[in-house]
């Protein structure tokens, strides 16, 4: 049985609680839920902007899977939370966006959206990942 990696970069907001910001185990790497932060600073970027918030929030994402060996053409499902109903389809157009760039074979992950509240109240959106290598 392969043995739980800790996924840990830089190039990706440190986890502001008790969890990793990602696992590999075997062929599969779990991205734990990202937001609309600087990988440096840790501030949250674009307040209000929930386009430009799903875009960075995905390159925070992208980064921990770079960091496990994986891609965003590996993702089978992505899991994204949005705060307000009225903001899914600027989250949609960005994502579609940003996927379509990182997804040669046009093959895209499975996805679900639902709405909640998040952590941090200047957080539009919070994404995570499943991927398998």
């Amino acid at each position: 049985m392969a043995d739980k990696v800790q996924i840990h970069t830089d190039a990706a907001p440190a986890p502001a609680w008790n969890f990793s910001q990602g696992l590999r185990k075997g062929p599969l790497v779990q991205v734990s839920g990202q937001g609309p932060q600087d990988p440096a600073t840790g501030a949250y970027l674009h307040p209000g902007d929930v386009g430009a918030q799903t875009r960075r929030t995905l390159e925070n994402v992208k980064a921990v899977l770079d960091a496990g060996g994986a891609s965003i053409e590996d993702v089978l499902m992505f899991r994204v939370y949005l705060t307000r109903r009225e903001d899914f389809a600027a989250m949609n157009e960005a994502y579609g966006a940003f996927v379509g760039e990182h997804c040669p074979s046009g093959v895209l992950p499975s996805r679900t959206t639902v709405f909640v509240e998040l952590p941090n109240e200047a957080m539009l959106v919070e994404i995570d990942a499943l991927a398998h290598i």
